[in-house]
């Protein structure tokens, strides 16, 4: 069962036939669209994050209140301040608080001229953020778009490399944010042979991107490709003298055909690449860069999409049936005691969690957080308890971020929010529930 990802709508829209198909088969939900309102007890509002930035944050952080951030570009309509993807510097250099993010203003109340996608940048770990660069409605498409758009930044975050369904872009800001340098980046594209399943694309048109990791020297970059357009395949690239992305030919054929999910490079700071970690909807495969052969890493389970992964500590999953921790070389196990608290207003608990991503703290290795479909879930003992963070709003979390301090910036569809979970001031006051013991 190929397990994938549906392009956002707003309630009520409709969804083309193809990616709902998909999406009722995907860990055996639907996915329903709604709109989400935030809790007003507990999240701050939206003016006094306004008003006064950094330290409104600060304060609610430490007196343990979800701190709702709204500084993001676009019209803040639907989904438009979910953080799709967070990237960092690739070389590791400077404060580990400065954070680029993408954001998709793809409402249906938005004129589909005016629909862009923004890179965004944050110097305080995700209070406050600053317009970088839109990328008008030419570069993307009006479907499948929303979820599963990739971000690489260069070092030093001069350049930026996105991927849609139109294919990979090389975004490079200018003094006007509305009218950066865009140049597309070869990619695979269309075959004539029919499609597996109906598609709105043409024979020749641009194979959707979607996975893109940019080495810590800026000088080579892989590309994963294919969502029912082709079959998976990864693209190399290196950097030419006049700034733009060479292509060096696809890796060794993929060992599956499941769409591509989720890359990590197995150390991210060395330049030298020396193994790639490749999440699909069924399996996690690496790939040796010296040999150019696959292997498919231990424990996962089947049907297992594995949507986030993080190398902190070892390599650490978020996947359609649950939570994986590293076990040894080419190993994972997966948390089966552990027991996510599914509802917040019930005891529905288990390990079978719908899991989009996992982030290991790098200055605490022992603290991690999962964002998944019902909300998300952090541990502080290396991944065998976990608490739901119930004073969130209710709704599906995609991407996660871990500050200097310890606090933690969480996105998905009811919007953007710091919270600092493991501060001393949030352990009696957060509605969080222990996992259910074992009788």
């Amino acid at each position: 069962m190929s397990v994938v990802h549906t392009g956002r709508a707003d309630p009520g829209s409709m969804i083309p036939f193809f990616l709902m198909a998909v999406s009722v088969m995907a860990c055996g939900q639907t996915p329903s669209a709604r709109t989400y309102a935030q809790n007003p007890t507990t999240v701050a509002t939206s003016s006094s994050s306004m008003d006064h930035g950094d330290d409104a944050a600060r304060y609610e952080l430490d007196n343990c209140r979800v701190h709702r951030v709204t500084g993001l570009p676009g019209s803040h309509q639907f989904a438009a301040d979910f953080i799709e993807s967070i990237a960092t510097d690739p070389s590791g250099a400077g404060n580990s608080d400065v954070i680029w993010g993408l954001t998709a203003d793809l409402s249906t109340k938005v004129p589909p001229r005016q629909r862009a996608m923004y890179i965004s940048k944050s110097g305080d770990g995700g209070v406050t953020w600053t317009q970088v660069a839109r990328v008008d409605s030419r570069y993307f498409a009006n479907f499948g778009e929303g979820l599963r758009n990739g971000l690489g930044v260069s070092p030093g975050g001069t350049y930026f490399v996105i991927t849609t369904q139109r294919g990979a872009f090389q975004v490079t800001p200018q003094s006007s944010v509305s009218e950066p340098t865009v140049r597309k980046i070869w990619g695979p594209r269309v075959p004539y042979s029919p499609p597996k399943i109906p598609i709105p694309k043409k024979p020749g048109d641009p194979v959707r991107a979607n996975v893109v990791g940019i080495t810590a020297d800026g000088e080579h970059m892989i590309i994963g490709y294919g969502y029912f357009d082709l079959e998976p395949q990864m693209f190399r690239y290196h950097r030419d003298r006049d700034g733009s992305w060479v292509e060096d030919g696809p890796l060794p054929r993929f060992p599956s055909e499941m769409d591509i999910l989720s890359m990590q490079f197995d150390n991210p700071k060395n330049p030298n690449l020396r193994s790639l970690y490749v999440g699909t909807g069924d399996q996690v495969y690496l790939l040796n860069l010296y040999t150019m052969e696959w292997s498919r890493i231990g424990g996962v389970g089947p049907d297992s999409a594995i949507h986030g992964m993080s190398v902190v500590g070892g390599l650490h999953l978020a996947a359609c049936w649950g939570v994986y921790n590293p076990a040894g070389p080419g190993m994972v196990k997966r948390a089966i005691n552990a027991r996510f608290l599914l509802h917040r207003n019930s005891d529905v608990a288990g390990p079978n969690i719908r899991a989009y991503s996992i982030e290991v703290d790098p200055l605490r290795p022992n603290r991690e957080v999962v964002t998944s479909i019902t909300g998300v879930y952090t541990s502080s003992d290396n991944g065998e308890d976990w608490r739901r963070l119930n004073d969130l709003p209710e709704g599906e979390y995609r991407s996660a971020h871990f500050s200097s301090d310890g606090a933690i910036l969480v996105s998905g569809m009811p919007g953007t929010f710091l919270v600092n979970p493991f501060s001393k001031a949030c352990q009696p006051h957060l509605k969080i529930r222990q996992k259910l013991k074992r009788k």
